[in-house]
């Protein structure tokens, strides 16, 4: 229904002169003439003297469905947050993995989560059953996300996914996707665009979907007749669970295991190789023999790897010097959550940490 607050200022200057009888007869010719210009002159907020203004504004309305005036009332009222480009252009994984990961590998976040696995046991049993993505994935994601959902984010979402669908060029055609997707899932919801919080990339709710992954993915895994990110562990579980296999997670198959690299000699006992960057992989999607990546230098640490298995090498930078692991097919599922390795490796271990009861941290994989 549209209100005064929703028409451009001339018209309601035009309404205050009325009165109510004349409103009623003279309200719904004037929408017809006007409305198809509300959009137009209606105020657009922070984005209005942005180049891209026009692009984005049709882009929402032709590719995503919504409507000019659902477009031009959520540009209205969304403002540019600055801080958000620069801490986007500065993220944690950036950061080396000495430091990396103690933000989430602490006694009290292990803790927590299992406090937390305690609590949820039920619905991580039943998301591990119906999915096959083990139960230390899904506490992991959790915990390196919102701590177990005690740091969703107070950022406006429309303001956080505006500011990056105008003002980051780098990744300006995702996040004009999400906003549109954010859009589409506020109207799906019910929800108030401006109401709407989380975090200052535009993720939401316990596990931090984007809103195209909430529209794709997202479960009513407690069967209470809803979806709700913010208050239901339940549904976060059964959705992450449910988004790592449609994303191709492996039933009963492994993670990694640590390796070490050592300089390889070939059959005349020359050393074939001394650079691990010979080792480490350049795309985890494209996995290679671990039998090659052996004759390279890259041994487990313990256990056996067949070598037709397709695998990745990768190194992170530890306290005292490199660190590595050969990893299978699911830890590359894991990055669709979040392509930074290192974000990877903290769901890894820190979900491992939670299930194993290892508050001290001495069997981390």
């Amino acid at each position: 229904m549209t209100t005064l607050k929703h028409l451009p200022r001339s018209l309601i200057s035009v309404l205050n002169y009325a009165n109510r009888a004349t409103v009623g007869r003279v309200l719904p010719s004037l929408l017809t003439v006007s409305l198809l210009g509300v959009s137009a002159t209606a105020n657009a907020g922070d984005f209005e003297q942005s180049p891209d203004f026009q692009l984005v504004r049709q882009t929402l309305i032709q590719q995503h469905g919504l409507t000019a005036l659902e477009v031009d009332q959520a540009l209205s009222e969304a403002h540019r947050l600055d801080w958000v480009v620069n801490l986007m252009n500065k993220p944690g994984e950036s950061k080396e993995w000495y430091d990396y990961a103690p933000m989430f590998l602490r006694r009290a976040t292990i803790q927590k989560g299992m406090r937390f696995a305690d609590n949820y046991a039920h619905y991580l049993q039943d998301a591990e059953a119906r999915y096959g993505v083990p139960q230390a994935v899904i506490l992991g994601i959790l915990g390196v996300e919102t701590g177990y959902g005690s740091n969703q984010g107070k950022v406006s979402t429309l303001d956080a996914l505006a500011t990056l669908a105008f003002n980051y060029p780098r990744r300006a055609d995702y996040f004009r996707n999400e906003l549109g997707e954010f859009l589409l899932l506020c109207r799906e919801q019910g929800w108030s665009p401006q109401s709407v919080m989380g975090s200052y990339a535009g993720a939401l709710g316990f596990p931090q979907f984007m809103p195209s992954n909430i529209r794709k993915y997202a479960l009513d895994f407690d069967h209470d007749g809803h979806i709700d990110f913010t208050r239901s562990p339940a549904d976060s579980i059964g959705s992450i669970a449910h988004y790592l296999a449609e994303k191709g997670w492996q039933l009963d198959q492994p993670i990694g295991l640590r390796a070490r690299f050592e300089s390889s000699q070939g059959e005349d006992g020359n050393v074939r190789t001394s650079n691990d960057e010979a080792v480490i992989a350049k795309d985890l999607t494209q996995p290679i023999r671990y039998g090659v990546l052996s004759m390279k230098g890259l041994i487990p640490r313990t256990g056996y790897v067949d070598p037709a298995q397709p695998v990745n090498g990768i190194r992170l930078m530890g306290d005292s010097g490199p660190l590595y692991w050969i990893t299978y097919p699911n830890f590359q599922v894991i990055t669709t959550y979040n392509r930074s390795r290192m974000y990877a490796m903290a769901v890894w271990q820190l979900g491992t940490a939670v299930q194993n009861g290892d508050t001290d941290m001495q069997d981390l994989p």
